[in-house]
């Protein structure tokens, strides 16, 4: 892509009244536009990076059996009816509508009543079991606290996911398998070295429910942490029982701030019950069928990564997530040498499959410099009369600032490694 191709353009301050980090950056460096509180437009190059954290998602999921399906906004009133969750004293973040035709409808804040209501069709025999179905939805809440950027709002990308099986023990195993899957997607993303399985309140959900929650300073939970144990407990469920329960006291924990950045629920056979998704045994019995449901807030662990590895000069991306490896800088010149050396540049990383993002912008170096930094891309390479004369290219690492001079295969090399 060429940054002169490229619509949105960056900006010095983020509106004013945005208070968290995230947004400002994201805002600032043309990732995301703001249309209300919690409410984000995603830009070409924030769309980028939520491409990239999908794709490792689905990745994981479909490495445990997985299968995507996209299920739809609109939610019947009846089906929640029957788990009593419709009520606004159950579930106060919904957003709901009166329909033309009569009566009410909802809007998804959550998936598990009529994922289950449509697995009926599919799941009649012990045969038909287990199943794994998830999906990437843009979910709606009504939430009173959107003043977290994209780390909460009332619109965002969750992976849900939903597992079907036939007792207890099949339950567990996916259940397992999913928390597996869950930290090798936080391990890829760069922040699976702080980021804990928490013991947790259901809340909506139910009674209890494991949390991923993430170490960020920045964070809206607190949680109590014994690394040596691998041991998280939110607070909201920090009592004797639950120590107990944990075999861990509470003078053997840290205390520390984190973002929850995704969560797992067990859900038994009650759902199944309430909504009469029942399975026939080998004795041609009926039986009601494990549920679980497990979801990955995608936009919300964007934000995170920006939280948690920004510094003073922009946003600094992961490499596996960030809209492109390389942002190749030409410095303007009166020598058309310069230009056909960054094009030439441009044809030979992208032929060797490398996403690159050109700024091939008519701009003082210092604002390409100030821009890059902000943008946050992990490499970027600079196009100038001195590299020419020098004949290699300088390389500036964001992360770190570190800044070598390398030939074109020397380049090549190090990123098709």
């Amino acid at each position: 892509m060429r940054q002169s191709q490229l619509f949105t353009k960056t900006r010095r301050e983020a509106p004013s009244d945005e208070v968290s980090k995230n947004a400002q950056l994201l805002i600032r460096a043309g990732y995301v536009h703001k249309e209300m509180a919690g409410v984000y437009a995603y830009l070409p190059l924030g769309l980028r990076v939520v491409e990239k954290i999908k794709n490792i998602t689905r990745e994981e999921m479909n490495r445990i059996g997985g299968q995507e399906i996209i299920m739809t906004s609109l939610q019947r009133k009846e089906l929640w009816e029957k788990t009593k969750r419709w009520s606004d004293e159950v579930v106060d973040v919904w957003f709901k509508s009166e329909l033309k035709a009569g009566g009410e409808v909802g809007f998804g804040w959550s998936h598990e009543e009529p994922i289950a209501d449509m697995m009926k069709n599919f799941i009649q025999s012990f045969r038909d079991l287990p199943v794994v179905v998830y999906q990437f939805q843009t979910k709606l809440r009504n939430e009173l606290r959107a003043k977290s950027g994209i780390m909460r709002g009332k619109e965002f990308v969750m992976k849900d996911a939903y597992s079907f099986a036939k007792d207890e023990e099949g339950h567990t195993k996916f259940y397992n398998e999913s928390i597996d899957a869950y930290l090798r997607v936080f391990k890829r993303v760069g922040v699976g070295d702080d980021t804990f399985v928490t013991f947790a309140s259901g809340g909506a959900f139910t009674q209890f429910s494991h949390e991923f929650q993430t170490i960020v300073e920045t964070g809206e939970d607190t949680i109590y942490i014994n690394r040596q144990k691998n041991i998280a407990i939110n607070e909201e469920v920090l009592n004797d029982e639950t120590l107990k329960s944990l075999n861990v006291t509470r003078d053997e924990l840290e205390e520390v701030k984190t973002a929850e950045v995704g969560n797992i629920f067990n859900f038994g056979t009650q759902k199944s019950q309430d909504l009469g998704l029942y399975y026939k045994n080998d004795k041609g019995e009926d039986v009601p069928v494990w549920m679980g449901s497990y979801g990955i807030g995608i936009t919300r662990l964007m934000g995170l990564l920006v939280e948690k590895c920004a510094d003073a000069k922009g946003i600094v991306w992961p490499e596996e997530v960030a809209p492109f490896r390389v942002h190749l800088v030409e410095i303007t010149s009166d020598n058309a040498d310069v230009h056909t050396e960054a094009a030439e540049l441009y044809r030979e990383l992208t032929s060797a499959g490398i996403e690159v993002l050109w700024d091939d912008t008519d701009r003082r170096a210092g604002e390409k410099f100030a821009d890059s930094d902000l943008i946050g891309i992990p490499l970027r390479i600079v196009v100038s009369e001195k590299t020419l004369a020098a004949g290699k290219f300088e390389c500036v690492e964001r992360a770190t600032g570190k800044a070598e001079h390398k030939s074109l295969s020397e380049l090549i090399g190090r990123l098709t490694v």
